[in-house]
C-alpha cells in the first residue's frame, strides 16, 4: 500500500521546483494522487476494508486542501500540475 522509494523519488524529481524540494504543494498533491490511485484500487478488490476507506478519505481531503491552497496563491502551477496528474478542477 505504501509508496516504494524508487517510485517516490521518480515523482519527486519530476514535480520538485528544485533538488530536494520535497514539500513544495505540487510534490505533495503528486505523492497523494498516487496513493490515492493505489487505494481506490484496493478498495475495488477489498470492498469491506473500512479503515482503508477512512484514509483514502483523508488523503483526498488533505489533497484538496492543497489544492485549494495552491490555485489561490500560484493559479498557473495550479494548472500544469492538475493537468498533468489529471485531475478535475473541482476547487
Amino acid at each position: 500500500m505504501a509508496l516504494g522509494l524508487e517510485q517516490k523519488t521518480e515523482i519527486i524529481k519530476s514535480f520538485a521546483r528544485k533538488d530536494g524540494d520535497t514539500g513544495s504543494p505540487e510534490v505533495q498533491i503528486a505523492i497523494f494522487t498516487t496513493r490515492i490511485n493505489e487505494l481506490t484500487d484496493h478498495l475495488k478488490t477489498n470492498k469491506k476494508d473500512h479503515a482503508s476507506r477512512l484514509g483514502l478519505l483523508k488523503l483526498v481531503g488533505k489533497r484538496r486542501r492543497l489544492m485549494r491552497y495552491l490555485k489561490k496563491s500560484k493559479k498557473e502551477t495550479y494548472n500544469k500540475t492538475i493537468s498533468a496528474l489529471s485531475i478535475r478542477d473541482n476547487v
